[in-house]
């Protein structure tokens, strides 16, 4: 479930965490829901803070352009995406797929 709010430009996506993962890798996209595993455990932000540092890595944008707008304690995640289009997020979550990345 992906879409976009003009008002304010951004792209939200909605990613489902795995945390405690051997590397950050995008496992793929399940009932519009993105598949992530994060390398950190989920104490102290631990968690989402890697999982903003990876986004980061596989979108190719800056740290400030990405925002857990819901989910800061549990698994799923609305994320906001400032700076890209949605074919763009798309594509580069796809590209991304399958390739384990260590932290």
């Amino acid at each position: 479930m992906m879409y976009v709010c003009m008002a304010t430009e951004k792209i939200k996506i909605w990613v489902q965490v795995h945390p405690n993962a051997r590397g950050n890798e995008v496992q793929g996209e399940k009932d519009g829901i993105w598949q992530l595993k994060v390398a950190a455990p989920p104490v102290r932000g631990r968690a989402n803070q890697e999982l903003v540092k990876f986004l980061s890595d596989v979108l190719q944008i800056s740290r400030s352009n990405l925002e857990i707008e819901q989910g800061l304690s549990g698994r799923r995640k609305l994320m906001a995406i400032s700076g890209l289009s949605l074919e763009q997020v798309k594509a580069r979550f796809s590209n991304a797929v399958g390739q384990r990345r260590l932290n």
